[in-house]
Formats: structure tokens, sequence, C-alpha cells
């Protein structure tokens, strides 16, 4: 697995050759081998791509995502085939029973308000942060009271001010969009990489949602996002957000006994929560990183 997360931003052709990226401007020409690469994201549209070089990030199984105007992602490509026994694996999530669902997505959820709570712990925002808990001590299987959503607008009124909510179109909006679109990509390209559809999630049904399954175990890593963009500027949305988020899968984060890229942390609780749904894994198993 890479450690590279590539974003292109500038007039270029991009090309295979020999196992490696090629990415050719007007003054240098760039290689990079593909078997360091994570992702690529595409953040202009007046790159060339050539077909050849599509395939082959494929084939290595590297996510391939393409931004708007507005430097929103709109597109991702992932590998059709992701394991060998794709077949057995998507006859046996079609078998995934409604309590274990449930279940999962309880659990998710509570992950989730965990560590929204901790984060605004940490900026001392302690009466939210103990509202969060009590919240999070509510959600039942299924979480049929939408505990999610209601910790959630909490959350983002303390942690981002009283006027912000996440209908508003602006550049705090457009960054956490961003990062959340870098973190659904990696999810989706973990989901599929272990030979299950992505189309059919958990929780999340949308019918024109390709990326259903990926957009409940991203869940718990939407307050990653939440706390880099805390740090920045939150009245830009520019260069060097786009270059910092796309990045954060490097990030090392505690997770069990040490510490571990946010790459592969994601990784791992992706391969818990499937195994937990195909009853190869307690759901007490599951572990969540800490920020």
């Amino acid at each position: 697995m890479g450690f590279r997360a590539v974003c292109i931003e500038s007039r270029c052709k991009c090309s295979y050759a020999g196992g490696y990226l090629v990415v050719t401007t007007k003054e240098v020409t760039t290689r990079i081998h593909l078997s360091e690469i994570e992702s690529v994201t595409f953040c202009t549209n007046k790159a060339y791509i050539s077909a050849y070089l599509l395939s082959e990030l494929a084939k290595a199984k590297i996510p391939v995502v393409f931004v708007d105007e507005k430097y929103l992602p709109v597109a991702e490509s992932l590998p059709m085939h992701g394991a060998h026994n794709n077949s057995a694996r998507i006859a046996e999530q079609l078998e995934w029973s409604v309590p274990q669902k449930k279940r999962l997505w309880q659990r998710v959820v509570k992950d989730k308000i965990l560590l929204q709570s901790r984060i605004l712990e940490s900026y001392g925002l302690s009466d939210a942060a103990d509202v969060l808990r009590t919240y999070r001590k509510d959600v039942r299987s299924g979480d049929p009271s939408n505990r999610e959503a209601v910790a959630a607008a909490l959350y983002f009124s303390e942690l981002f001010g009283k006027p912000f909510n996440r209908d508003l179109d602006c550049p705090l909006n457009y960054s956490l969009d961003y990062g959340y679109s870098i973190v659904l990509s990696r999810v989706a390209r973990e989901i599929a990489s272990r030979g299950y559809l992505t189309q059919i999630g958990i929780h999340h049904r949308g019918k024109l949602n390709p990326w259903n399954l990926a957009c409940d175990f991203m869940e718990p890593f939407r307050p990653y996002i939440d706390i880099v963009i805390s740090r920045t500027d939150r009245d830009r949305f520019d260069t060097e957000t786009r270059r910092q988020l796309t990045s954060i899968m490097s990030d090392y984060v505690m997770y069990k006994d040490g510490k571990y890229r946010l790459g592969n942390v994601i990784g791992l609780y992706v391969k818990d929560c499937l195994e937990v749904l195909s009853k190869r894994r307690d759901i007490n198993e599951i572990v969540c990183y800490e920020l």
C-alpha cells in the first residue's frame, strides 16, 4: 500500500510508463512509482490523462478523485474487481441480517459521538461535551431516535459557532466536504478491495448513492477532518488547505496499542465492521482510534 497522496493542480499531461505515473509540464517531468501512491486527486480540469494510466491505477487499486471548478470532488474511479472472491463476498453481503446491521450502526454512531465529545472537551466546551455523552448513551440499535443527527447539530454549532450550519455556502463547508470526500474515497477503496459492494449500506440506502456502505463506515472518521479544519483559517479554502487534507492518510493516530497511519486505521476499522456483519468477529472487539 502506497504512502503518497498525489495532488495534481496545474496544467500537465499524466501518463504511464514502466510502473510509473509520469506527470509532464512545460518545465519539468516528474515520475512516481505506483507502489508509492496511496491516491491521486485531480484538482484541475486542465490535466490530460491517458486511458493507459487510469487502467494501471485501477489494477493497482489506487483511487482517483476528480474535482469540479469549485475544487469539490465530483467523481471517483475505483477498480471493478477488488478481490479474487468477489462473488462469494457479495453473496455474503446480501445475507447480512437486519439486527446485525442495526447493532453495527449503533456502534458506529456511538464511536462518532464519542470522538465529537472529546473534540469539544479539548476546546474547553465541557458542558456541550457532557450533553453529547448523554446522547451517546441514548443511542439504541439502529439509532431510531436519530441521536446521530441531534448530536451533530449541537456539535457543529459549538465547534464552529452558533451561526454555522452544514447547509451554508462558505469556505468552511467547502473544506469539510473536501476532507470528507478524501475519507470516503479511502473507505470505499477498503470495501472494494475486500470484494464487497459499496452500493449496499447498513443504514444509508440512497438509490442514487453508489457509496452507501462507505458513507456508513466513514462516520467515525468525520471528526478527524473536523479537528483538522478547526485548526486552519476557516475563511479560506485554498491550495494549502487542499494539500493538507489530501495528505491526511499519512497522519498518525493512536489506535489499540500504538500509533498508526490514519489510512491503515481506516482499513482495520472497515475490516472489523465487515467481519462483524459476517459473524466472524464480535461487535465488542471493534476498537476506534483516539484523537
